[in-house]
């Protein structure tokens, strides 16, 4: 995973969210490598581990994480699968492809809005005449980062069916 090394120490990049918000993506065969993170309460406990581990198999095989976009499906409370995109297969990774089209959304704040991103999302996406279905959260910076840029961006992404 592609990170910034700069004089104010932020480790992600900040996402541009003209790309994101309010767009349908068309993806053909999209490379994912993906892990599962322990959660408390959707909380999650060992992110930034995964995410090292993922970024190591990742420089091994000389690939490139893509846009640092990274997928959380909230599978309970306790944990998460994650889904980093990739821009190839990752031997020794669980690769797995997305295709179809894609609807996404930007939403800015704090993580205790989340129901109610949600619940827009899914009026967003009916104004829209679109009928999605499993949500995925891009949580675009860690909370470090957040700080830093003054923005916490947190993009809402689903197929569209």
């Amino acid at each position: 995973m592609e990170t910034t090394d700069n004089k104010d120490n932020t480790c992600c990049p900040l996402v541009d969210v003209q790309n994101w918000d309010d767009i349908i993506h068309d993806w053909e065969s999209k490379h994912f490598i993906k892990s599962r993170v322990r959660t408390f309460l959707y909380m999650p406990l060992n992110f930034g581990k995964v995410i090292t581990e993922l970024d190591k198999k990742i420089r091994g095989a000389g690939a490139i994480c893509q846009d640092s976009l990274c997928l959380s499906d909230h599978t309970s409370r306790w944990n998460m699968n994650i889904y980093l995109a990739v821009d190839k297969e990752i031997s020794g990774a669980d690769n797995v492809s997305l295709s179809g089209s894609y609807y996404s959304k930007v939403y800015e704040g704090p993580f205790s809005k989340t129901a109610e991103w949600c619940r827009d999302y899914r009026e967003a996406a009916s104004r829209r005449a679109l009928n999605t279905g499993k949500m995925y959260m891009w949580y675009t910076t860690c909370p470090a980062c957040a700080k830093k840029y003054g923005k916490n961006y947190v993009v809402i992404i689903s197929k569209i069916e």
